[in-house]
């Protein structure tokens, strides 16, 4: 597709997701901006995973510092909710570019072992700074906008994804873009080309969580509460989950991921963690069947029937006497 043809088809998009309030109701209105908040936190690891080629396991992390900044900030110092959120979302973008920084020589396992060992050390302080941040008796924040409606906060998460979609968007067509993508197919080959690979990698960690920490304060104005649950695993278990099954090194398949797994994770809520096991069954069944995700198999299918549709244009053709 030509690139107006996707601007047109994200505007179109766009437009239907705003409106779909007008038919749902509250419930369902707050569903989907959860699952807005989680296409953030998926688009953005996309951009460390998908194109860089760093694998992450500390993304919900910087989510949840982001969002205890911006809160403590507003409770503590009692600036404006506006510049707490501005503020988390620097400070996760600067602790981003300090792991990028600390992890420049370690590959693959290794990266991932480090990035899940400061999520957990994390957590873990989190948990036990009672006096500074509740622990788990949790710590309540106050909202951003002043009503009970979820129709504000989610016109809100969906103009911060429309953003990250398109700041993505922008970088991955740039020379950045470039110079990501041949980190991530051979980081050596890269640096022997002239690529900054250090500058690069603390750049692609910085952005990635900066938008999760954005996110994160966002989130948290609009639940009202902050615990270390939000910080467990399990989140960046679904995260990975949302990139994988939509579709990594694609800008619409983590936002796909994204609403289908919160969607469905609402529909399993009574069925407790079983539903984590549905998902990695579903996402092994992806994995092994089409490695792209949901949304390379639609390209496929739809590029298979505008063959067979062509096909049977010409042969229509043919036989005309």
């Amino acid at each position: 597709m030509r690139p107006s043809g996707r601007v047109a088809c994200a505007a179109a998009a766009l437009a239907a997701a705003a409106g779909l309030p007008l038919v749902l109701g509250t419930y369902q209105v707050h569903v989907l901006t959860v699952a807005l908040y989680y296409a953030v936190l998926a688009s953005s690891w996309n951009l460390l995973a998908g194109y860089t080629g760093l694998f992450s396991l500390a993304h919900h992390t910087f989510a949840a510092l982001g969002a205890y900044a911006s809160a403590l900030l507003v409770l503590d110092a009692h600036v404006p909710i506006v510049v707490g959120i501005a503020s988390g979302g620097a400070l996760a973008c600067l602790v981003g570019a300090a792991i990028g920084t600390v992890t420049l020589r370690m590959r693959t396992l290794y990266l991932a072992l480090a990035t899940w060992a400061f999520a957990e050390s994390a957590r873990i302080l989190v948990s036990v700074e009672y006096t500074v941040t509740r622990g788990d008796l949790g710590l309540a924040v106050p909202t951003l906008f002043r009503t009970p409606s979820p129709l504000p906060y989610y016109e809100l998460f969906l103009a911060t994804l429309a953003a990250a979609v398109g700041g993505l968007a922008w970088l991955l067509r740039s020379r950045i873009g470039l110079r990501l993508r041949a980190i991530r197919d051979d980081e050596g080959a890269a640096r022997a080309a002239g690529v900054r690979t250090v500058r690069w990698r603390r750049f692609a960690f910085a952005v990635a969580s900066g938008a999760a920490g954005t996110a994160g304060a966002l989130y948290g104005h609009y639940i009202g509460l902050l615990s270390p649950v939000s910080m467990k695993f399990d989140e960046m278990a679904v995260i990975i989950i949302m990139v994988i099954l939509g579709g990594q090194r694609t800008l619409a398949g983590p936002v796909l991921g994204a609403v289908l797994v919160e969607v469905a994770s609402e529909a399993l809520r009574a069925s407790g963690q079983v539903r984590m096991v549905v998902f990695a069954l579903v996402v092994l069944v992806v994995m092994r069947a089409y490695p792209p995700g949901l949304l390379g198999l639609g390209a496929a299918l739809s590029r298979s029937l505008a063959r067979s549709w062509g096909r049977g244009e010409v042969s229509t053709t043919r036989t005309v006497p």
